[in-house]
């Protein structure tokens, strides 16, 4: 079977775990720091906050920007659902923007469509490794006076004119395994603020300072020296690993040209698309419905995902809370898409198996 993903641990990430083993100091420490001011300078930001996950990650980034109860946040329902779960962690209500049909990211159009007086924050997504339109969502932020906490937990390394993601507003990642980089679990915050780099550290460790000095309700969201040395080893392999995507969906994207009811992804002038995921669309063109496709393809030895098949909107609790979106593009895309392997591992043979299965199923 072709793995949807497979992290890459190799012996100098083993022997960096060792060396912080033996050093005795495994929590918090030297190899945290180290690991925040690297990544900070390779997203081209001030401050960067180490935490134990990129959920955690985003309910520190809204809270430290004062999101809080009677405010609204406006994001995307096409994505995991810890993206909008960390909006009502802050006692805050996401309200859900439709998305680009080419791109799966939420739609600026659609946002000017949502924003009301108790608008606080723009969440957007960089989904499956695009970048979201943020020069156009920084200019609406602008505009309304909003803050932006950007979810770019799937998007370490994409960029947008330059820029990469997690440097326009306030930068959220994960560095779950299957991500393009991993710390084993763990995520970061980003940052040219001081002000957040600094409340968000305290909401980061019992809303401390200094030790048993609490001036704030905080949380224990510390990142661990063992993660932050495999982190540390990670970084330094990111850029060679996207590459490797790169090179690959578009070694997939070539093979896949044509054939009826596919459609392949579509990267925005001017971006970078780090391919997190390689996300297709099976329409009403092709030969098979979706499900039937996914089925298929795995009798046929080739791992798939779907990401994602219920849109957080309809997910049993959201319709609990009374939500009653409707989301064209997002209901319809939910129902289409499917994830191909593209990490680092496939090997030129499981792409050409890739492609030659998909055009027997379907052309």
């Amino acid at each position: 079977m072709i793995p949807i993903a497979r992290p890459i641990i190799e012996e100098d990430e083993i022997h960096a775990v060792n060396e912080v083993m033996r050093s005795g100091v495994i929590a918090e420490g030297s190899r945290v720091a180290e690991f925040e001011n690297k990544y900070s300078k390779y997203i081209g930001v001030n401050h960067a906050i180490a935490v134990n996950s990129g959920t955690a990650a985003l309910q520190i980034a809204l809270q430290a920007a004062g999101i809080g109860k009677g405010d609204e946040v406006i994001t995307s329902s096409f994505s995991f659902i810890a993206t909008a779960n960390s909006i009502l962690y802050t006692d805050a209500r996401p309200v859900f923007a439709d998305i680009s049909p080419d791109t799966f990211n939420i739609d600026p159009d659609e946002i000017q469509t949502k924003i009301t007086p108790r608008t606080k924050a723009l969440l957007p997504v960089h989904l499956y490794g695009h970048p979201a339109e943020m020069k156009t969502i920084m200019e609406i932020a602008e505009d309304k006076k909003l803050d932006v906490i950007e979810d770019a937990c799937q998007a370490h390394g994409a960029m947008e004119h330059g820029r990469h993601a997690g440097s326009f507003g306030i930068g959220t990642f994960s560095f779950y395994p299957t991500k393009n980089m991993t710390t084993s679990e763990g995520g970061m915050i980003t940052t040219h603020d001081m002000e957040i780099d600094t409340v968000g550290r305290m909401i980061r460790s019992h809303g401390s300072k200094q030790r048993y000095h609490h001036e704030m309700l905080g949380y224990n969201f510390r990142m661990t020296d063992i993660s932050a040395a495999i982190g540390l080893v990670q970084l330094k392999k990111l850029d060679d690993f996207n590459q490797k995507r790169i090179e690959n969906a578009g070694y997939l994207s070539a093979g896949l040209k044509g054939l009826p009811g596919i459609d392949t992804p579509q990267i925005r002038s001017g971006c970078t698309h780090v391919f997190h995921q390689y996300t297709i669309r099976v329409t009403d063109d092709c030969r098979y419905e979706r499900d039937r496709l996914v089925t298929l393809l795995g009798k046929h030895g080739i791992g798939t995902g779907i990401y994602y098949p219920i849109p957080i909107h309809k997910q049993p609790f959201y319709t609990r809370l009374g939500y009653t979106d409707s989301l064209k593009n997002t209901d319809i895309v939910s129902r289409e898409v499917i994830s191909l392997p593209v990490h680092p591992s496939v090997s030129r043979e499981e792409l050409d198996h890739i492609i030659t299965t998909m055009g027997e199923l379907t052309g």
